[in-house]
């Protein structure tokens, strides 16, 4: 008898460490599935808020431009490699000759910003300064494109470029 209430007791004794390790296990799991969104997605995310934000003011939707995604990726990788947040870029470049030089002959605008990990905080945080609001809101612009580029220290860049 006596030995049975011991292995009773060994068993409710190995619950609360059995709890901690199911728990623990729970939690990391959740972590991996919180984990920052890739670029790809972060950059068509920023793409769709975008578009909800132009709609509510009454602006028809901009389309995805390769030529202006390819400005904004290279203006986010270059921000990315340097550690410098501006919008002169590589060779003093201005977001309108990146964008031509990227084959979109008709620039409108671009947005930058960084450290944000998701596309709604980018554009809520555009959306709350009066500049990006303006080329966000723009209802002139046809098309755009973003750029998402990860430092080698995490940080994220991230640029948007408008075209009419």
């Amino acid at each position: 008898m006596r030995s049975s209430i011991t292995k009773r007791l060994a068993l409710i004794a190995m619950i609360p460490a059995t709890l901690f390790v199911l728990v623990a296990f729970a939690s990391s799991a959740q972590a991996a599935t919180t984990a920052a969104p890739s670029a790809a997605t972060m950059q068509a995310d920023i793409v769709t808020y975008t578009n909800k934000m132009r709609a509510a003011k009454g602006c028809k939707a901009v389309v995805a431009s390769p030529s202006l995604t390819k400005a904004a990726v290279g203006h986010s990788a270059w921000m990315a490699r340097t550690g410098k947040f501006s919008h002169v870029g590589a060779g003093n470049s201005t977001f309108d000759r990146r964008i031509k030089t990227a084959g979109y002959v008709r620039p409108l605008s671009e947005n930058i910003a960084y450290g944000y990990s998701t596309g709604a905080d980018t554009v809520k945080a555009w959306m709350a300064s009066p500049g990006h609001r303006a080329n966000l809101l723009n209802c002139t612009a046809k098309a755009v494109g973003v750029g998402v580029v990860r430092a080698a220290n995490g940080t994220t860049y991230i640029s948007q470029e408008f075209g009419y």
